[in-house]
């Protein structure tokens, strides 16, 4: 049931936006405090690869300038649509880019968060804007509007698609979309046959089709990526670095270089994530639905950074959902905290670790931390999924919120 809001109050929450918007990008070294090399690092490399198209250059050899040095790993079709960044300058680009991001965290922040915040009473329009920004605080988050990442738009995209809505656009075919831009969102094609939603799987091979027009259009570059850059993990940097939280750069850092160990712990991920979801599905809780399929999807990934994990905010929204206040409160407190820096800087200096003789293992696992948290709320989705069936099995498209900005 939605409690109506006086205008006054929405207002009050627009004020809160505004007022909390410098300090927000000021704390977070989104975009004032970020070194002008490092400033949108990402976003360079998506304008790089759209300048490649138009004047020629091979997209999968080209770099960033130094001292970053950075390649472009995404499928050819992603390049194409860089095009649209080449086209104005990159101190613009970055602007709007950035402006765009927050546009659509608070859309989705609507969406996901309006029945919990409603139980606020009519003051529910503040309550939203200060969801807004503890949301904007979470490093996954913080890192992607820093870095300039896609990670948001593709999120916003695939929980569009994946919610019940009405519209001209096939059901899956954003899914698709945000596949063939980035791989990892294709573990939503495999829900879609683990749940047996046929048509949605089917319209969900859109992502086939983009790709078939990447190779039409730029054959070369389709043949560099498919042919040999996608099999070359060392483009995307360090995958034993701290950053990478998935399961693989958690056994890399444990030395534990093993791919028929990986291949186990993914397949168990999978089994327990997905049959997760499927309970949600069935039951009619989307919240839980799409946060434990996106959470698979980070942990599963060869290379996961940090800003890859901005499901947990789907998984907040799920906990709220049921009310389970103190879960939301304690995950949003550990992805808050830079945890994994804080590891892996005592391990350089070669602090011991309280009531540790050996001085490392408590530490390597504050460097594991974002992806070993991540197993942990999966667990922690499916203990809190309820056991009867939701009445509306769905929350409301963001098409039918007239505030809501997506993609």
């Amino acid at each position: 049931m939605t409690v109506a809001a006086r205008p006054s109050r929405w207002i009050w929450a627009a004020a809160i936006l505004v007022a909390l918007i410098r300090p927000y990008m000021l704390i977070n070294h989104f975009v004032v405090q970020t070194p002008p090399t490092r400033w949108l690092v990402d976003l360079e490399v998506y304008r790089n690869a759209g300048i490649s198209n138009l004047i020629g250059r091979p997209v999968y050899a080209a770099v960033t300038a130094p001292p970053q040095l950075l390649p472009f790993t995404y499928p050819p079709i992603a390049s194409i649509f860089a095009i649209l960044l080449a086209l104005i300058p990159f101190g613009l680009a970055g602007w709007l880019w950035t402006l765009a991001q927050f546009a659509v965290l608070a859309a989705l922040v609507w969406w996901l968060f309006r029945e919990p915040a409603q139980r606020c009473g009519r003051w529910w329009p503040l309550a939203l804007a200060g969801i807004w920004t503890a949301v904007g605080c979470l490093q996954p988050v913080g890192d992607g509007i820093r870095f300039g990442q896609v990670d948001i738009f593709l999120m916003a995209l695939v929980l569009f698609d994946l919610g019940e809505r009405s519209g001209r656009i096939p059901r899956g075919v954003l899914i698709g979309l945000a596949t063939s831009i980035k791989l990892t969102p294709g573990i939503f094609i495999v829900h879609l046959l683990v749940t047996r939603q046929w048509r949605a799987a089917a319209a969900a091979a859109s992502a086939a089709g983009f790709t078939l027009a990447a190779f039409l259009l730029l054959p070369n570059a389709s043949f560099a990526f498919w042919g040999g850059a996608l099999q070359d993990p060392d483009r995307l940097g360090l995958n034993d670095g701290t950053s990478n939280q998935a399961l693989r750069g958690i056994l890399l850092r444990a030395h534990w270089d093993s791919s028929a160990l990986w291949l186990v712990l993914v397949l168990i991920v999978m089994v327990v994530g997905l049959g997760i979801a499927r309970r949600a599905h069935r039951r009619g809780w989307f919240w839980h639905e799409a946060a434990a399929v996106g959470i698979v999807g980070v942990l599963i990934s060869p290379v996961s950074w940090i800003h890859h994990f901005v499901w947990v905010v789907v998984a907040l929204a799920a906990l709220l959902q049921v009310r389970k206040l103190l879960a939301a409160a304690i995950v949003w407190a550990l992805f808050t905290m830079p945890l994994p820096w804080w590891g892996q800087w005592r391990l350089q200096q070669g602090l011991d670790f309280p009531a540790s003789s050996s001085g490392n293992p408590g530490w390597q696992l504050l460097n594991d931390s974002y992806g070993l948290i991540s197993v942990l709320l999966l667990g922690v989705l499916a203990w809190s999924l309820p056991a009867v069936r939701r009445r509306a099995a769905r929350p409301d498209s963001p098409r039918e919120a007239p505030s809501a900005v997506l993609p």
